[in-house]
């Protein structure tokens, strides 16, 4: 199964938790806002291989459509109490556009329609 990926699901992946293992198997999917979120946090970090994993996370990103992003946007806006990131608000409607789950450790989408939540 083909899952959307947030930074948090990314990273986690990155740091060996076991719980993302079976998420591997299927498609991953992300967009080019979680990339430079992604990006942005391995260089900060100086990561040993960021570059690499930049390079092979480069592979899965697909672009978000206009729409999506105004809705996501919408969302976002409506939601501001919960402190939601824009990367992530995209990704979500681009995985509803998809007919594919959200994967995202994140808690303010725990209990949201579409999410696949993993700690």
């Amino acid at each position: 199964m083909d899952y959307v990926f947030d930074t948090y699901a990314l990273l986690e992946i990155i740091s060996g938790n076991d719980n993302y293992k079976n998420y591997l198997d299927g498609g991953v999917v992300i967009n080019t806002f979680i990339f430079a979120e992604l990006s942005y946090i391995l260089i900060r970090d100086n990561h040993p291989n960021a570059h690499k994993l930049l390079d092979k996370y480069s592979k899965f990103i697909l672009s978000g459509k206009p729409q999506l992003i105004k809705e996501a946007m919408v969302f976002r806006y409506k939601n501001k109490k919960k402190g939601l990131s824009i990367p992530d608000c995209i990704s979500y409607f681009m995985a509803k556009d998809l007919n594919i789950k959200f994967l995202t450790g994140d808690k303010e989408f725990k209990d949201v329609d579409n999410v696949e939540f993993v700690k």
